[in-house]
């Protein structure tokens, strides 16, 4: 589909209008992709309303897999969304929409065509829901601007709910503006906005969370303030642009507009202004843009106007403060730490983890307490004083690891972690405690990492973009690869389908045990136990081989066995390697 995409997204680059992407979403080779990505994610484990899962359909062939969800474009009628609460901390839950299977592939399908034209229509420096951007490429940008332009006035505007409040035909009406015209996809999607709630009926507002498309929907809703607050300054058209004497901006500076930045992560965004009085008259302006233009509400106590110089301000979990730095070139430098919310986080799933250990001590929860320690250090490792805020954390907890568990843990050293542990923690000399040979990691030992800006010129949608990302990995012949993508085995499971590619792929297009690139029509894929056994095709279950080697393990015949042998000519472990595969295929070993 690459292509495809490739093609979407320098059409809507070039501002074109597109009338027919029901039928791209609908074909073959976008359905059986879309069952490839809703399968790599670990939600399609979860039920929904119907009670199936991936599982259910993993036996299905690819035929009917194809032909159910096209008759699903053809007349479209959402099933119930299964409604779920999660925990959001002190006591608060956030509702979540599960849709079932058949309609998650099914908006995997819009998604993956619409993805490419909204790419080229978003702002830059939006981050949240897309392609290889993160939270610490919005957090680094917000630092860039407060070190390298000096602007230490903020704007905090809080949207109310704002996944359940976004208003519906106002969507569509910016889908359609952004270009996609065709009537019968956005009939579907008005369709889905109003599936019906499992307890709660139809709602009349809000996209879904938990739903596949509700993230890009929610971007292409705020989009147009991205582009707004954009256009006051930073993208302003003007003759300046290629100006010999100095950059745009230094000749926009003599005129009466004000200069204002946006970096956006979801619904929590932040805008920077030079001075104070520019950050109150853009903090009233938003609110009447969003209210006005959006039909969202914002809250009037969360929303503020912040002096990073003097104050906080808190953006995904961290609090970021402009402090003073001598020989910069503005005097100032941000500064940042784990947000309060972020420390009572990590104290309560940390303090949660270490109960766990001990209802039940064992290796398995001892790395259950690692996962999550580890987590919360690679996250927050990009706060200025990450070593003084995981100190804090640590005096309090320490005391629990040492207290609660001090019958069943056992003194340990460094010798006793796994060599990544030990290079991960090198250098910090730490009190360590185990647990059956699992070393609890330290909590405190985590250094700062140089948060590092996006680079804008990674896209998944051209070939430049997509080459910064892939140039580490190793390539498989393409002519090949997309043979075996194209043609796939009619009567088999769409599972067998998918998996026989990924293990294609992971084994670089070799044979498992000659170890030499297999061509096109020299491939096999071989059940590990038989499929008349075991009605096995997980992946795991599968191995790319030499179709004579393929042969070798199948066959009872001597003489043949015997002949084949002597055109292979195997050396012993290459021997030992078929014969194992022969016992699991209930055959003497030759």
């Amino acid at each position: 589909m690459q292509d495809c995409f490739d093609r979407l997204y320098s059409q809507s680059v070039s501002g074109h209008n597109f009338y027919d992407l029901t039928e791209l979403m609908s074909s073959q080779d976008n359905i059986r992709l879309a069952y490839r990505n809703i399968k790599r994610n670990t939600g399609s484990k979860t039920a929904g309303t119907d009670k199936l899962t991936i599982n259910d359909i993993q036996h299905l062939t690819v035929e009917d897999v194809i032909a159910k969800v096209q008759s699903m474009f053809k007349r479209y009628e959402p099933q119930t969304v299964r409604r779920v609460f999660i925990p959001k901390g002190k006591g608060k839950t956030r509702p979540l929409g599960i849709p079932t299977i058949w309609d998650r592939i099914f908006q995997q399908c819009i998604l993956q065509i619409l993805e490419p034209i909204c790419e080229a229509k978003f702002h830059k420096h939006s981050y949240g829901f897309r392609p290889n951007r993160s939270t610490h490429h919005a957090k680094a940008r917000l630092e860039f601007l407060i070190n390298q332009s000096g602007l230490h006035h903020c704007v905090d505007v809080d949207i109310k709910g704002f996944f359940d409040n976004v208003n519906h035909s106002k969507l569509l009406k910016q889908m359609w503006s952004i270009g996609i015209r065709d009537k019968s996809l956005l009939s579907i999607i008005s369709r889905l906005l109003k599936a019906k709630i499992e307890g709660e009926g139809v709602p009349s507002k809000g996209t879904p969370q938990g739903g596949i498309l509700s993230p890009l929907l929610s971007n292409i809703v705020l989009n147009e303030l991205d582009w707004w607050v954009s256009d006051q300054w930073e993208t302003f058209e003007s003759r300046y642009t290629y100006s010999t004497s100095g950059s745009k901006y230094q000749q926009l500076k003599k005129t009466s507009l004000k200069e204002y930045f946006i970096i956006r992560y979801a619904d929590d965004f932040k805008v920077l202004c030079r001075t104070r009085s520019q950050a109150i008259r853009m903090n009233y302006a938003l609110r009447d843009f969003l209210g006005k233009r959006l039909h969202l509400e914002t809250s009037e106590e969360k929303s503020k106007v912040i002096n990073l110089k003097k104050n906080s301000s808190e953006f995904l979990g961290f609090l970021i403060k402009a402090v003073r730095k001598g020989k910069t070139r503005f005097g100032y430098v941000a500064r940042s730490d784990m947000s309060k919310k972020a420390k009572e986080n990590a104290f309560r799933q940390i303090k949660e983890a270490i109960k766990v250990v001990k209802r039940k001590p064992c290796a398995e929860t001892v790395w259950n307490f690692n996962t999550v320690v580890m987590g919360i250090q690679n996250y927050y490792s990009f706060a200025t004083n990450i070593t003084i805020n995981l100190n804090q954390l640590n005096a309090h907890l320490r005391k629990s690891i040492y207290n609660q568990l001090k019958n069943i843990r056992t003194e340990a050293s460094t010798h006793d972690m796994t060599k990544t542990l030990q290079k991960r923690y090198k250098g910090y000399n730490v009190r360590l405690f185990k647990i059956q040979q699992m070393v609890f990691v330290p909590i405190h030992a985590q250094r700062w990492k140089t948060p590092l800006c996006f680079s804008q010129t990674i896209c998944n949608f051209t070939t430049e973009g997509r080459d910064k990302i892939h140039n580490s990995l190793k390539a498989i012949d393409k002519t090949t690869l997309s043979y075996i993508m194209k043609n796939y085995i009619p009567n088999r499971s769409i599972e067998y389908n998918d998996n026989r590619i990924s293990k294609f792929i992971a084994q670089y297009g070799k044979c498992a045990i000659l170890g030499e690139e297999l061509g096109i029509h020299e491939w096999h894929c071989h059940h590990i136990t038989p499929f008349s056994l075991s009605r096995d095709d997980n992946y795991s279950n599968l191995i790319i081989v030499h179709k004579a080697i393929h042969q070798l393990i199948h066959l009872r015949d001597k003489v043949k066995i015997e002949n084949l042998l002597q055109s292979l000519n195997l050396d012993s472990k290459q021997k030992e390697k078929v014969n194992k595969l022969r016992l699991k295929c209930q055959n003497e070993m030759i």
